[in-house]
């Protein structure tokens, strides 16, 4: 299949695998976060770690949507459901997040809470259109790869003048996220980091100029990848020759579907109906400036927090959770004391064993066995 089984080719892999262990110095050490939740889970699922030189370090970052949702967020839904009797359609993944008091969305559903599970933002509009005679909210989440389709139904809610639909807006910028990392989080110092592998279906939205200025101002390379082993493999190796050159460069190993400038078309249609946030709190970084978007007040009618009044306050996690250490990278899954005991996929107790593209589930999935095999 095109762009798919070249991309997982197994001679192909040790080809590149031997190129990086002639590549990486011995006498260094080399540690690179892969933003995306996407690139976590093939690093996981296809071994990639086993093929890595040992002076090779992959740190996990904060690419997860689900994952960096703070504890508020998910509480405002559970709040429209459970007291204004919306209905509040979301993605799977959301429902089972653990929120305050033990809650969860799935929980408030078992309780009489009209909450629902769609695919889509265009999902959530169709059945309000189906359904005049609830009140519909599509609890919209991601990074800029999903932000398109809420601004999509957004128009067309407008359009259309359906009154009994809206959004709770929790669309959050990448850009600033990894800016964040490099800068410090409020609450501790985050890990040394020789360069990111950047995002591949943010990447195709926002383009490869974004991330100069991380090269540039902070002398930190970034290459862009796919989500295939073989990309990230081939993503890994450019990032250590240019640490090896000294250079720090964006680099698209994703030109399959990356262009520098990214969809414009969509760029211009998000600028149309959101606005950047003064701040906003994500989970485990602290409130981050110019982080997160909000709906703009030609739209306020069909957004969620105006229409109904929303005042967020911040809640704090688990004390035992690591889950906001391993979101800044400063620790592993493996580290936290609740990873594989208490916390799991049946019985999560933070949002990184949750989510389809977070690093608790991940390795929970593909590498708690091995990591668990003493040395």
């Amino acid at each position: 299949m095109k762009y798919v089984d070249e991309f997982r080719d197994g001679e192909l892999a040790q080809s590149i695998a031997a190129a990086l262990r002639r590549a990486a110095d011995s006498a260094r050490h080399y540690a690179f976060m892969e933003f995306c939740g996407g690139h976590t889970h093939a690093i996981s699922r296809y071994g990639i770690a086993d093929l890595l030189p040992p002076t090779v370090r992959m740190i996990h970052g904060p690419g997860c949507p689900v994952c960096v949702l703070p504890i508020g967020r998910i509480d405002l839904a559970i709040r429209l459901a459970l007291e204004h009797k919306v209905t509040v359609l979301s993605y799977g993944d959301c429902l089972r997040v653990p929120a305050s008091g033990g809650q969860s969305m799935q929980k408030a559903r078992a309780q009489g809470a009209d909450i629902r599970m769609v695919y889509s933002a265009a999902d959530a509009l169709a059945l309000a259109q189906r359904e005049p005679q609830h009140e519909v909210v599509f609890f919209a989440i991601g990074f800029e790869t999903t932000t398109p389709p809420t601004a999509v139904v957004l128009s067309a809610a407008r359009q259309l003048k359906l009154d009994n639909f809206s959004v709770l807006c929790n669309h959050v910028l990448t850009p600033a996220a990894m800016q964040a990392i490099l800068d410090g989080s409020p609450a501790t110092a985050t890990p040394r980091l020789d360069g990111f592998i950047g995002p591949a279906h943010v990447s195709t939205i926002i383009g490869s100029r974004p991330y100069e200025r991380f090269a540039h101002h902070y002398g930190k390379p970034v290459v862009i990848a796919g989500f295939e082993p073989l990309d990230v493999m081939q993503a890994i190796l450019m990032l250590v020759r240019q640490v090896n050159d000294g250079r720090a460069e964006v680099e698209n190993e994703f030109t399959r579907a990356v262009s520098a400038t990214g969809n414009l078309k969509a760029q211009r249609l998000v600028d149309s109906v959101f606005e950047l946030r003064p701040g906003f709190e994500w989970r485990g970084l602290g409130a981050i400036p110019d982080s997160a978007l909000a709906i703009r007040a030609d739209f306020a009618p069909w957004d969620a927090e105006r229409k109904y009044a929303l005042h967020y306050m911040a809640v704090p996690d688990h004390k035992g959770c690591a889950c906001g250490a391993i979101l800044r990278g400063e620790q592993a899954p493996t580290d936290c004391k609740l990873f594989a005991t208490a916390c799991t996929p049946h019985t999560p107790v933070g949002s990184c064993m949750v989510s389809s593209e977070g690093a608790c589930a991940a390795h929970y999935n593909y590498g708690r066995f091995r990591d668990a095999v003493p040395a």
